[in-house]
């Protein structure tokens, strides 16, 4: 079952992260709020080059980002920090793996993976035993 688990985390991952590298043919990895702090704003390809757009404009269509509780949460899960949340889960993926190598696999090691598991468990492949 780890290496299953191991196995399915990895390709959960590459797929965030090619979400991710799509999304910064677009626009720019660090998102920022504006002085009023109600307005997300990134740098996008536009025809006549890259421009600062704020989120809410209509050029993002769907879906509409207006109300200023909603910009600081985009702003904080751009792309940089997403791409930095994958890092991290790959690392603790591999060190759990490598831990477990060494020592044995216990409980600890198959609890920590179900808990990174449990995020992606509305994609296809996740199986229900490995709900936490």
């Amino acid at each position: 079952m780890d290496d299953l688990i191991i196995e399915w985390l990895g390709a959960q991952l590459d797929e965030d992260q090619r979400i991710v590298s799509r999304a910064l043919d677009h626009v720019d990895a660090e998102w920022r709020l504006d002085a009023a702090r109600n307005v997300v704003l990134c740098r996008r390809l536009t025809v006549s080059g890259r421009q600062s757009t704020p989120v809410t404009a209509i050029e993002w269509r769907y879906p509409r980002v207006g109300a200023p509780a909603l910009a600081p949460h985009v702003a904080e899960h751009d792309p940089a920090r997403v791409l930095r949340e994958i890092d991290a889960k790959r690392r603790m993926i591999g060190r759990i793996n490598s831990h477990a190598t060494m020592m044995g696999w216990d409980e600890v090691h198959g609890d920590l993976l179900r808990l990174l598991a449990a995020p992606y468990a509305h994609r296809p492949g996740y199986r229900e035993e490995w709900r936490p």
